[in-house]
């Protein structure tokens, strides 16, 4: 007989981003794409069944800031750390890389950076991914219509706090760790020009405007060395909250608001403010976002400072950037999702192996630790466990996971479980419950800041349009992985 279907999951409730409850249906696969969702598609239609066993059936999850490649190759940390992606319900990996130290460990133009790094990635993906640029050089900036146009890459980055400050501390050879030359310089007046580039892609490509954003990690290198020298000083503060100190939060909010004002001065309407960590830093958003309502301001966190506090037992393990804050900001940040005012949530994933991570001789002191940390595998569970508990409504959770950051990107065929969009479909027990444990994660970080903690909704299955690519606790086939030019077509 004819079979229309290449697969069908069946007895699934499926979440949509934004729906009331779950849906009861089925899912037809055609070609990678959802073709049909229906109640009872006949299981003689498909070529392949999948059984969901009741299960929720939520969009594969967008995790739109990741770091693959930080620490490592590229080519060696795609593998582990997408196989890591898929077994925490990610389909979709989107990449912040740079010139410089670290990643690629090179400087020059991105017309040599992206063929390399695309030849890396090329085959070493579980998942699909693609990447976000940050224009480091003065240079880079007349590149930025290449990127979009010849690379697929709508989505810029500007670190607020490089030109003055070290990736892990203090530093006082940023232009070399940058790989700029003498001329150049990484300030205030660069962030400008990054955004007027932007604002010249939006009125040159109207049909891509909508894709084209510069996002911000907003901390100031002035104050966070004022405030690293008084810590340094105080023998009372160690460990996470030590580095909290050093890196106040109203760092954060005076770099939101510099920030929004170059928006406003460059017309430049799609801005990102990235891993927000603080109560001070949510406010200072939020005001930004009613004093330029006409700019589309997005609003990113991270499970990890949701879930983490300064007083957590990982100690040097959760060191990152911006920090890990005290209870106060981590209730905060939840007040905010629960409020509406946080648009999606991330991993902000950088594999930083043990050997990496912190000092041999001194593996408590916080300072001499490297920032970062992965956790994509428990991105979806960790907002799952958490955001139940505080009444988020799964239709919710698939927004900030799934549709919007999907929407903002350009990834026009994720995000959401309807026909058209891609079959990316993760099966979740949202009653099963579990301890993090680092050990059984395919990453190679070899521990996890969330070590023992219990979390409720697991998932069991993963599918990268149509094909299971994780299943009942292992990766599964090949490497499936495309890489995104965005906006899609």
């Amino acid at each position: 007989m004819n079979r229309p279907y290449d697969l069908v999951v069946k007895n699934v409730r499926v979440v949509r981003p934004g729906s009331a409850a779950p849906l009861d249906a089925d899912i037809a696969v055609r070609d990678g794409r959802v073709a049909a969702l229906a109640p009872a598609i006949r299981a003689e239609e498909a070529k392949r069944v999948l059984d969901g066993q009741g299960r929720l059936a939520f969009p594969g999850v967008v995790d739109a800031h990741m770091h693959v490649g930080i620490y490592q190759p590229l080519d060696r940390d795609a593998v582990t750390e997408s196989k890591a992606a898929a077994s925490g319900g990610v389909t979709t990996s989107l990449n912040y890389v740079r010139t410089g130290q670290y990643y690629l460990n090179r400087g020059g133009p991105y017309a040599q950076f992206m063929p390399a790094a695309l030849a890396l990635a090329e085959g070493n993906f579980w998942v699909d991914y693609g990447f976000h640029v940050a224009p480091i050089a003065a240079s880079h900036i007349d590149e930025m219509e290449s990127l979009l146009v010849d690379w697929g890459v709508p989505s810029f980055k500007i670190f607020m706090f490089y030109g003055g400050y070290g990736l892990h501390g203090r530093s006082s050879a940023q232009d070399d760790f940058l790989m700029i030359g003498p001329e150049d310089r990484y300030d205030i007046a660069h962030f400008e020009f990054i955004m007027r580039g932007a604002r010249r892609l939006m009125e040159r490509f109207p049909q891509r405007a909508e894709s084209i954003s510069v996002s911000l990690h907003c901390e100031l290198a002035d104050i966070l060395n004022a405030y690293t020298k008084l810590v340094e000083r105080d023998p009372t503060l160690t460990g996470l909250r030590a580095y909290s100190a050093a890196r106040p939060p109203h760092s954060e909010g005076l770099a939101i608001w510099i920030a929004a004002y170059l928006a406003y001065e460059t017309q430049c309407l799609n801005v990102n403010l990235l891993h927000l960590s603080s109560r001070k830093a949510i406010d200072a958003a939020l005001k930004m976002r009613d004093v330029f309502p006409h700019i589309a301001f997005r609003r990113e966190v991270t499970v990890g400072h949701l879930l983490l506090d300064v007083d957590c037992e990982c100690a040097v393990h959760a060191k990152v950037n911006p920090p890990i804050r005290p209870r106060e900001d981590v209730e905060a940040l939840w007040e905010a999702v629960l409020a509406g005012d946080v648009d999606w949530i991330v991993s902000d994933h950088a594999c930083c192996s043990a050997e990496q991570k912190w000092s041999a001789k001194e593996p408590g002191n916080i300072w001499l630790a490297k920032s970062g940390f992965g956790g994509t595998e428990y991105l979806l569970s960790g907002v799952l466990s958490e955001g139940r508990k505080r009444g988020l409504p799964l239709g919710r959770i698939a927004e900030l996971l799934c549709r919007n950051p999907a929407q903002r990107f350009g990834l026009r065929q994720k995000g959401d479980l309807a026909p058209g969009f891609d079959a990316d479909v993760v099966l979740v027990d949202p009653d099963e419950s579990f301890v993090v444990r680092a050990a059984e994660s395919p990453s190679q970080q070899g521990y996890t800041p969330f070590e023992g903690q219990e979390l409720t909704g697991r998932v069991k299955t993963t599918l990268l349009r149509g094909e299971v690519v994780y299943d009942g606790g292992s990766v599964v086939g090949p490497a499936r992985g495309r890489y995104l030019r965005r906006p899609a077509a």
